[in-house]
């Protein structure tokens, strides 16, 4: 059903309840669609004027039609009681402990998609807006903070390890963005002047899905899904999956904040 459907991969751990929910509303879609379109062509046929020359006044007299009402309104109430709400709730609510978790900052710009690690402290250094350059310092990273020395920062490029939570802190430095993560079905706004919380657990690494793909270029991809302004269509960051080996091999590889130069920026 997926693939007809069209849904991408799935690669989160949370994926499969939105998928069957997805899956469930487009059957009754289905049968809806089916349904009214024989009731129709069968009205058609039924009433038409060579067999009811003179219109009649009083109507239908059965009820079948409130009974089909009543029927779909039940089965929308369980698809909302019994599946939106709680998968929404553990989406939404049930937050890995930040212990237990990779826990990234992602800020939005037109655009680009920042990324902030805590590097080997695990504590974010500050950030102001007075200090925010575009081209060496776009969040805004105050270098007089012990606890910045350490952070990793990354343009375009979000690493996350695989079958561990990850806990995204989301914001923006402009306008309204959407963070969209197809294969990991999250998808999320960044608020100007608001800090949101999102996560999940990737499922699948890079290197499964480019098996999965059969392609070796493919990369998972960070969409903005908000029409955000004229460059819109080029704000594509990316995201690997590794093992947790090649997570804490990739990060030992980074630059910390204070040392990395403007080639990052200029990647982009």
């Amino acid at each position: 059903m997926e693939q007809l459907l069209g849904l991408p991969v799935l690669a989160s751990a949370h994926g499969g309840e939105i998928d069957r929910l997805i899956i469930l509303t487009h059957w009754l879609m289905a049968v809806l669609l089916v349904g009214w379109a024989v009731f129709f062509i069968y009205a058609l046929i039924r009433f038409r004027a060579g067999k009811n020359p003179q219109a009649s006044y009083i109507g239908l007299e059965s009820h079948y039609n409130t009974y089909v009402e009543t029927g779909v309104a039940v089965i929308e109430t369980i698809l909302l009681i019994g599946f939106a709400i709680p998968t929404w709730g553990m989406v939404k609510n049930e937050f890995p402990e930040e212990s237990d978790a990779v826990v990234v900052r992602v800020v939005a710009e037109q655009f680009a998609w920042n990324v902030h690690y805590a590097g080997a402290d695990g504590v974010f250094g500050r950030t102001s807006i007075e200090l925010i350059d575009t081209e060496i310092n776009p969040l805004g990273l105050d270098s007089s903070d012990p606890y910045a020395a350490d952070d990793i920062t990354t343009i375009n490029q979000l690493h996350l390890p695989l079958d561990k939570p990850a806990l995204i802190y989301l914001s923006s430095k402009d306008v309204l963005h959407s963070f969209g993560l197809p294969e990991f079905r999250v998808k999320q706004d960044a608020v100007p002047g608001l800090i949101i919380p999102v996560w999940f657990v990737p499922t699948l690494s890079t290197a499964d899905f480019r098996k999965l793909k059969g392609s070796e270029t493919i990369n998972y991809e960070i969409a903005c899904a908000q029409l955000c302004g004229l460059g819109h269509y080029r704000m594509r960051g990316y995201v690997t999956i590794d093992t947790e080996d090649e997570y804490n091999t990739w990060l030992a590889e980074q630059e910390p904040f204070g040392v990395a130069g403007e080639d990052d920026w200029e990647d982009w």
